[in-house]
């Protein structure tokens, strides 16, 4: 395992297969899922995002630096609007959490977004 990529990709599946082994024991015990298991989706996200943008992560140009610039940008926007989102659902008691849960839910969801505009951003330019 020389590459860095391929590590990636392996710890990858690792956190897909423990979200899908979570999910199951959510769905056997008829329950919501617990707040690791979007946590563990987000590190999936993450470990597979790496796994692209590593080969390009490694120059430092004035590429890479626009895209870290432009992701930057958008997950902001994204956290904001999803903050507004779960201010407002919470208000109107649209959402029956716990608020530790929307905390992983929303945790999970920044780190995801980060990570998918990056990559996005990085198909861009």
């Amino acid at each position: 395992m020389n590459s860095p990529r391929a590590s990636f990709l392996i710890l990858g599946v690792f956190f897909i297969v423990l979200a899908g082994l979570t999910g199951f024991a959510a769905i056997m015990a008829e329950s919501p899922p617990a707040g690791i298991f979007y946590v563990t989706i987000a590190m999936a996200v993450v470990s597979f995002s790496m796994a692209y943008l590593y080969p390009q992560f490694i120059q430092k140009d004035e590429r890479m630096k626009l895209i870290r610039q432009k992701g930057t940008m958008a997950s902001f926007v994204a956290m904001v609007i999803y903050f507004i989102f779960f201010t407002t659902a919470l208000q109107f008691n649209w959402i029956d959490a716990p608020a530790y849960y929307l905390f992983q839910v929303f945790g999970a969801l920044m780190i995801s977004t980060v990570f998918i505009s990056l990559v996005i951003y990085a198909k861009v330019y």
